[in-house]
């Protein structure tokens, strides 16, 4: 039967029948057995009349029927149908105990004419049979798929690691659905006072010492890791551990599915670098993110991007009144606009094409929807290619920015946000160098006469999966069969996900005062050869065997390590512990017309005499020249 299809009448009928006759037959059983217990010993045998016997199935069945006991599946039974059936029987006791104490004499059914005493044991037998009966049905039922499924060799053997409430609930789901493929054999974990127990037939073997071992003793293939959201730690010790030994490593979906305890057999996706981060998830202050969002008019630029598309799901979360996405390129903005819509804000958003840097047509979207919180993530990105074209990186990133955080003044939004980059901090190339000049032109417009707006930009490092990123360009390396090319063995970046560097991007739209640079913690540095190898590994492959290393050489403007911030600035705390605020002597405003015309005169030099030029506005950049 479908999904949409409803049960013909006949059917219906029928599973109200069996449900009358089981239910009948198990209340004529349990009162007969209470006159039984109450009167045994007795000269004289007791028995209900058959007057009692049918008082009491109607009201039961009735009181059942009232408490939606005829419409679950009489396999399927938890707490909530326990808590259900539990109710049912205690109201139907109280009514008869009613009708029989209450009522005058003439007025009271012969039916229900019972020693109160039989009536409280008929309570607690209703209670024990009812409960009894669904209970062995579902176990026959489950015990007895789960040995078809040991019977089975074609399934996969799985082992799971965690025997919290996440992998009970995961064994559960996987022994009780059909179809998933996967036999879980065996539990592992780190709590050993756990070990040699049980998890509905499931033994907890022990912890990841006998990860190497549980190939050959158990023909185990995968392992599921069933870890508490706060265990990112655990799981990048023991996917690595597992990936090592051979075999495949399965998570759940999301830190917030962990967490939550929603767990499905079919929501497993494989580990990914994002996984073995080894980062904590960051704490956010949703009502301050919300109180900054909620029913207001949000305008995010470059919402097309890896980030932009984030910032807008986020925003979108947060019932803004009008969410108005920007880019330039139709096909990535297309894309923003479907996702949104499928996720049910449709009815929020305005997608806009535009350039940022064509100061007309920007001046007619702010004019119209005067947005009060600007999210500015538009930019050119991939360094190499901002290194042969230096003047396109300042129109875009540097003057496009002036444009929209000048507008943003103009109509009086409440703030603004530049999305900034480390690559800013002692800038070793074209890129890094024009978004730094983009964080003092917006410094600047906080001190601009009238201004109300608050200014602030934040930094922070390399994001997993962002496109123009390593991680698309390793994976698709690897798919070819490699070589996977990393430019020397020793460079090393700071990682954050997108969703965690776009969390942290609304906390600080909340945490900074105006004219800030805020940055973002970003753990320790991570070399990417390493995350080349984890990645190739990840792909059930060996590094430098199966698939070949390459060291290609630094590429124009590439540095060692990022840096965290320019020499001279101070490092202060704000209320968030992940966040940091750096404040430096800003640009005045009344030279910012100079300022801003001395980069409209480099865009068009040839690329060293700009190079050059960006130097004269930002000494401490070091410019890669030919």
């Amino acid at each position: 039967m479908s999904p949409l299809t409803t049960p013909t009448p006949a059917k219906q009928l029928k599973r109200y029948a069996v449900a009358f006759l089981i239910y009948g037959l198990l209340t004529a059983v349990s009162l007969s057995l209470s006159y039984v217990i109450r009167f045994i010993g007795s000269p004289e045998l007791h028995l209900p009349s058959l007057h009692n016997i049918t008082g009491f199935i109607i009201v039961k069945l009735g009181l059942l029927w009232f408490w939606g006991q005829f419409r679950g599946v009489i396999y399927y039974f938890r707490f909530y149908e326990a808590q259900g059936l539990l109710l049912a029987l205690a109201s139907a006791t109280l009514t008869i105990f009613v009708i029989d104490v209450d009522l005058p004499p003439e007025l009271t059914f012969e039916a229900f004419n019972v020693p109160r005493s039989v009536l409280l044991v008929d309570f607690n037998l209703s209670v024990l049979l009812f409960v009894g009966f669904r209970v062995i049905v579902r176990t026959i039922r489950e015990r007895s798929k789960y040995a078809d499924q040991k019977n089975n060799d074609s399934k996969k053997k799985i082992a799971i690691y965690g025997a919290g409430k996440v992998g009970e609930q995961l064994v559960t789901d996987l022994i009780s659905r059909r179809g998933h493929g996967l036999r879980p054999v065996c539990i592992l974990d780190d709590d050993k006072e756990k070990h040699g127990l049980d998890v509905h037939g499931l033994t907890i073997i022990g912890g990841e010492k006998l990860i190497p071992k549980l190939a050959n003793q158990y023909g185990v293939t995968e392992i599921i890791l069933a870890l508490p959201a706060r265990s990112v730690r655990r799981v990048k010790e023991i996917s690595t551990l597992a990936i090592e030994n051979g075999m495949t490593v399965l998570v759940l979906p999301s830190a917030a599915d962990l967490a939550s305890g929603r767990v499905r057999a079919n929501d497993l996706r494989a580990v990914s670098v994002e996984d073995l981060l080894g980062r904590e998830p960051a704490k956010l202050d949703d009502n301050l993110i919300g109180e900054l969002i909620h029913g207001r008019a949000v305008l995010i630029t470059g919402a097309g991007g890896s980030i932009g598309q984030e910032i807008c799901r986020q925003v979108a979360q947060r019932q803004p009144q009008r969410l108005i996405i920007l880019d330039q390129c139709e096909v990535l903005l297309y894309q923003t606009e479907q996702e949104l819509i499928a996720s049910g804000a449709g009815a929020l958003i305005t997608p806009i094409i535009a350039d940022v840097t064509d100061r007309a047509r920007m001046e007619g979207v702010f004019a119209r929807f005067q947005p009060n919180l600007v999210l500015h993530a538009a930019a050119h990105k991939h360094v190499p290619m901002m290194e042969s074209q230096p003047g396109e990186a300042l129109k875009n990133n540097t003057l496009g920015t002036a444009t929209v955080a000048e507008l943003a003044s103009l109509y009086k939004a409440k703030g603004f946000v530049l999305v900034s980059t480390d690559k800013a901090i002692n800038p070793t190339n074209v890129m890094g160098a024009s978004k730094r000049l983009a964080e003092i032109v917006v410094q600047s417009q906080q001190s601009r006469p009238g201004n109300l707006t608050r200014f602030i930009a934040v930094r922070f490092g390399n994001v997993l999966g962002s496109s123009g990123s390593v991680i698309p360009a390793f994976k698709k390396q690897i798919a070819a069969g490699g070589p996977v090319t990393v430019t020397h063995p020793d460079v090393q970046r700071y990682f954050m996900t997108i969703p965690e560097a776009v969390g942290l991007v609304l906390q600080s739209a909340t945490q900074g005062r105006g004219g800030d640079i805020l940055v973002l913690e970003m753990g320790k540095p991570m070399k990417i050869v390493d995350l080349a190898r984890q990645l190739i590994e990840l792909s059930g492959l060996r590094p430098d065997l199966d698939i070949e290393i390459k060291i290609t050489g630094l590429r124009p403007g590439e540095k060692m390590i990022e840096e965290l911030q320019h020499h001279g600035e101070a490092y202060h705390k704000t209320t968030h512990d992940r966040i940091f605020r750096f404040v430096g002597p800003p640009l005045p405003f009344e030279q910012l017309p100079k300022f801003l015309d001395a980069i409209h005169r480099l865009i068009p030099l040839e690329k060293e005499q700009c190079k050059q030029g960006i130097k004269q506005l930002v000494p401490e950049y070091v410019p890669y020249l030919d």
